[in-house]
């Protein structure tokens, strides 16, 4: 019987980007999508931003940021921020793969980066970026408790709906709102993982999840670049 772990190493492999859109000419940030496995069930970890920070406070979203000239890829950049963020040192995750990227509020081009972090890993958040961290079953993804969706449209005028879950965490004692791009790339992550439909409505063909994500990202980085041309 392949590992739970093993099993979403296959997978994931087969939807890694490399660094396919990494040439195209945004800004760059990356975020890390750390899974790990509990109870012989994958978790994934996110943080809550610290109320301090100017943008998005106290809002969930993954260890990440913008990339710097030391960063050598994504990758680097995911993986600095978590150290930075949270503690998680860098040879202590196994990375698999890079996913079709996002486009942010802020018009960066957001690459998510997966690797494994051992379920024993104890977050140390760093205060001035992070107020909490918490773990969700990557299948309350696919399989959610508390849901919505919110139609959006993006500044450049593309309709799409927006993901927002709602996940009570006992270990907390809290409910933690999960929505936009973080929720996005948690279902996206799901989908490719477990490869069934999920309970509520995705904007992809999901007997070809691979060239529909790409698709998408495409066809929105297209308005993105169809209204710079038009506001020169």
């Amino acid at each position: 019987r392949q590992s739970v772990k093993e099993k979403a190493r296959l997978r994931l492999r087969e939807f890694d980007v490399g660094d396919k859109f990494s040439h195209l000419p945004l800004p760059k940030a990356s975020v890390l999508l750390p899974l790990m496995v509990r109870e012989g069930k994958l978790h994934l970890l996110l943080t809550v931003r610290s109320m301090q920070l100017r943008r998005s406070p106290g809002e969930v979203c993954f260890p990440g940021g913008k990339s710097e000239a030391i960063d050598k890829d994504e990758i680097a950049t995911a993986l600095r921020e978590a150290k930075e963020e949270v503690g998680l040192q860098p040879e202590k995750v196994e990375v698999i793969c890079r996913l079709v990227p996002g486009i942010d509020k802020m018009n960066h081009l957001v690459t998510p980066v997966v690797g494994f972090i051992e379920d024993t890993f104890q977050a140390i958040p760093n205060p001035d970026e992070v107020s909490d961290v918490f773990v969700v079953p990557l299948e309350y993804f696919v399989k959610p408790l508390n849901y919505k969706t919110l139609p959006y449209k993006t500044s450049s005028g593309y309709l799409s709906r927006m993901h927002c879950f709602t996940y009570d965490d006992h270990e907390h004692k809290m409910s933690f709102k999960i929505w936009g791009l973080t929720a996005h790339f948690a279902v996206f992550l799901a989908l490719v993982i477990f490869g069934k439909r999920p309970t509520f409505e995705v904007d992809y063909d999901l007997d070809n999840l691979i060239s529909s994500s790409e698709n998408n990202f495409m066809n929105l980085y297209a308005s993105l670049y169809e209204r710079k041309k038009s506001n020169l």
